[in-house]
Parts: structure tokens; sequence; C-alpha cells
């Protein structure tokens, strides 16, 4: 027992120490574990801490370089954005302003009926009985009335045509219209920086654009050009030319002048296709001042909006259609050929191809290509849609080059008396005044007091060689028939337009009753 006991004993004891080292063994598991733990959080905590705190870095470098990313972009985008801005707004076209414009009206004593037309072209002794004759009936279906005028060179018995005379009347015309407009606009003459004139028949040396530099003594550095030969159109084709280079000359005015010269180029022989220039032109001028000046566009008149030119000489019968020569005798004149209205009637329709688009409702444009689908693609027989332009522009200014052409527009066109109105009217006063004939259409318009804000209107004209210019204005204010005042020609005498023209007048030939 005592032995078994102290086995017991020796298993207690033994047993003892079992469970105090299976204690002991969780004692050193959890110190382990406390010791991993306290590893952790000593080594990878911080370790956290350091990954976090880089991350914080990164992102905020991140963000700082994404902010100035961002702002770069934003400078480079900026400068793009004003550099195409630039770009954009120095490509377009500069706007054309007509700040105002001056017809001369001579005076009176110029002023010349058919009676006296007659009287002083049978005194030359230049023509037939024939040619008399016909030039009677010439003027008789015209369309010009009693008041027209010629120049003294042409008035005087006997007549007085010379170089001498033919630059006074020139510079009486020029310098008539340029005063006016000057005096209208209150501009100094030194300011213009771009000259134009137009004369299709008469070019002295010096130029007519050197006689208007020295006259109002134009600064060195103007920009002048005389244009000649190029016959009714002309005063378009100056428009034009006076607009291209405003493009380039900024802040500049334009003088552009049109006239024609009568005394050399009246016609005294007996060759008939040259004799109906006789019964048509009068003398006349005009003077308009442009400006590329955004400061001026509350003091003009009109912007100019377009401006298209048709230029059909490459064909020999379009080139030769008006023609200056000589006749079988050696005189000089214009001859007129008999292909001349249909030459004109295709030039026409050549230049309004290309100036409907511009102008024309979208509604008369898909009219217009319907009629050229069933003309062309089904082969239907049917004749060409003529676009209303009346929905395209209030006012028309057509080329009063004389009733036959007159006539002959108005029915092509489909306008009516109303729109034709300023060219039969200008005709039957002021008779066919060449390339400044458009300009007292105009103030005709405004003498009448036609002229609304945002009212549009169509210039067109015809001119050798073959060629039909137009422009197209818009009025930027309205223009009070009152405040033209004696500078229209019209302004003491609209009181009585517009008149009946007939068809055919009499005209009696004093020397033929005797």
């Amino acid at each position: 027992m005592a032995h078994n006991k102290k086995e017991e004993e020796a298993t207690s004891t033994t047993s003892v120490p079992l469970i105090k080292n299976h204690g002991s063994n969780n004692n050193n598991n959890n110190v382990y574990k406390l010791t991993y733990i306290a590893l952790i959080i000593i080594i990878v905590v911080p370790l956290l801490l350091l990954l976090l705190s880089s991350l914080v870095s990164i992102h905020n470098l991140l963000y700082s370089t994404l902010v100035g990313l961002r702002l770069e972009t934003l400078v480079l985008a900026s400068a793009a954005a004003a550099a195409a801005s630039a770009f954009f707004f120095l490509r377009l076209p500069r706007p054309v302003y007509l700040v105002d414009f001056s017809c001369h009206k001579p005076p009176g004593a110029h002023k010349v009926t058919r009676e006296i037309f007659m009287r002083q072209f049978r005194s030359s002794g230049a023509f037939t009985d024939g040619s008399v004759a016909f030039q009677r009936r010439m003027l008789e279906r015209s369309g010009l009335g009693q008041s027209t005028y010629l120049p003294e060179s042409l008035l005087t018995l006997p007549l007085s045509r010379s170089s001498g005379t033919a630059r006074e009347e020139a510079e009486m015309v020029m310098f008539g219209a340029v005063d006016a407009l000057l005096a209208k606009t209150g501009l100094d003459a030194g300011r213009i920086g771009v000259l134009v004139t137009n004369c299709s028949l008469y070019g002295p040396t010096p130029s007519l654009s050197a006689m208007i530099a020295n006259r109002y003594a134009l600064r060195g550095d103007v920009k002048s050009y005389n244009l000649g030969g190029m016959g009714c159109s002309a005063g378009l084709i100056s428009i034009d030319l006076a607009k291209q280079l405003l493009q380039v000359h900024r802040d500049s005015y334009a003088l552009v002048v049109s006239t024609e010269n009568l005394t050399l180029n009246a016609y005294f022989g007996n060759d008939r296709s040259m004799l109906v220039t006789n019964s048509l032109f009068r003398m006349g001028g005009a003077a308009v001042l442009l400006s590329n000046r955004r400061a001026d566009r509350g003091r003009s008149k009109y912007q100019l909006l377009h401006a298209v030119r048709t230029h059909t000489g490459a064909a020999e019968r379009c080139f030769s259609c008006i023609n200056q020569e000589e006749d079988e005798a050696g005189v000089v004149g214009v001859s007129l050929s008999k292909d001349l209205m249909s030459v004109a009637g295709d030039a026409l329709k050549s230049n309004i191809t290309t100036l409907g688009p511009l102008v024309l409702p979208l509604s008369e444009q898909l009219k217009f290509l319907a009629s050229l689908v069933r003309r062309k693609v089904l082969k239907r027989r049917a004749g060409p849609y003529v676009p209303d332009f009346r929905r395209a522009f209030e006012h028309f200014c057509i080329h009063a080059g004389g009733r036959a052409v007159l006539d002959e527009l108005e029915r092509n066109l489909g306008l009516s008396e109303r729109d034709m109105e300023p060219s039969r009217m200008t005709l039957y006063r002021f008779g066919n005044t060449s390339s400044s004939s458009l300009w007292y259409e105009l103030a005709y318009c405004e003498a009448q007091g036609r002229i609304r804000r945002g009212d549009r209107l169509w210039q067109i004209a015809f001119g050798s060689g073959f060629k039909c210019n137009s422009a197209v204005w818009r009025a930027l204010k309205a223009v009070d028939r009152r405040a033209a005042g004696e500078t229209n020609p019209w302004a003491d005498e609209i009181h009585d337009f517009p008149v009946h023209v007939p068809k055919v007048v009499s005209v009696v030939d004093t020397d033929t009753t005797k």
C-alpha cells in the first residue's frame, strides 16, 4: 500500500509537472501570440501607416499634378481657342458700308428736249436725211423725256468737240458729284485711302483718278485706279474692286466715281448700228463713299452683302456684240449687234444662277431644282422655272440701258411696274447715264421715301465685253426723303413722279416742216 501510495505520489508527483508543463506551454503559446501580435503591431502597422501615408502623398502628388495639368491644359486650350477665334475673325471678310452717295445734276442750261437734241445733231451736217429720220424714230421709242442733259460742247452752234471741252465736261460732272458727297458726309478728303474711277470711252492723260487726286489734294499713298472700256457695268466693277481693296487696307475710306463722257464719243456718222447710242446716252455721274470702319456703321445707309460678276467674253459672239470701231467712212462709234439682247439674256441667266443661292429663300431654290430635274432628268418639255426675286429683294435698280432692255428684263424676271419704276423714271428723266444710272435709280427710291431699315436692294448692270454684274445691299436705316435735301437729284421734282411713259411719242423736227 505504501508502495502504491508512493507510486500514486510518484504518479501524482509526475503528473503534476505534466499538468504544470501543459499550462506553461499554453502560456508560451500565448506569449508567442502576443509577441506575434506585437510584432505585427510594431512592424506591419507602421508599414501600413507608411503605405497609407505614401498613398496620401501619391494622391496629393497626383492631385497637384492633375491640377497643374488642368491649369496648363486650360491655359493652352484658352490660348488655342483665342488663336482660333482670332484666325477665324481675321479670315472673315470685313464689312463694307456705303456711307452715302451723290448724283450730279447739271445746271438748267444743259437741259435738252427731244426737239433740241434733233436740232443740234441735224445742224452738224454729218448725217444724211435717212440717218436723221432713223434717229428721230429711235428717240420717239427710247423712253427718254424732255429734261435730259447734254454737255455744253454739244449744245453750242457750231458744235465744240475738243479735248479741252471733253475735260471740262468730265470735271464738271465728277467734281460736282464729289463736292456734294464730301459736303453730305463731312469727310476730310485727306482720309480717303482708296480711289476708283470708271469711264468707258474717255481716257485722258493725266487720268480721271489723277484729276480727282489733284483737285482734292488726296494723300500720297492713296490707292488709285482708273477703269476704262468696261461699259455700263463698270460702276459695279468699281464697287467690287473697292470692296476687295477694303479687305486689305484697315480703317479706310474708298471713293468710287462713275461717269461717261459724251463730248468726243457722240457718233457723227451714218452707220445705223452706231446711231442708236446717240438717242440713249446723256450726261451724268455719281460719287460713292464706302468704308470698312465699324465705327461708320451707325451713320452709313447700306451694307454691301454680295457682289457677283459674270464675264462671257470668251465667246466671240458675246465679246463683239458691243464694239467701238470705225465705220466705212472712218468715223469712230460704238456699234450694237443684233445679238445684244440674246447675249444679255444669257449673261443674266449665268449671273442669277450664281446669285440665286445667295439670296433666294429655300422654297424658291427647291422650285428651281424641281424644274431642273423635270427638264434635265425626266426629259419633260417645260420652260425653266424663273425664281421670284421679289421674295429676296424689296427694291430693284436695273441699269437704264434703254426701253427695250427694261421691257425684256421685266418680262424675264417677272417684275411688276412698281419694281421697274426707278429704272424707267431714271431713263425718262436723265436718260442712259451709263455706269452711274444705278445711283440715280437708288436716289429715286430714297426720294420716294421707300427705303426702310432691313430692306434689300438689287443693282444689276450690263456692259461691253460682255459682262453682267450684280450688287446686293441691305439698308441699315430708313432713309427719310426730307433728309436727302437738295443733294438728291430728284428732291425738287419727286412730287411729279412717277409719270406715264408712252410707247411712242411724237418728236417734231422743226427743220422737216419748212
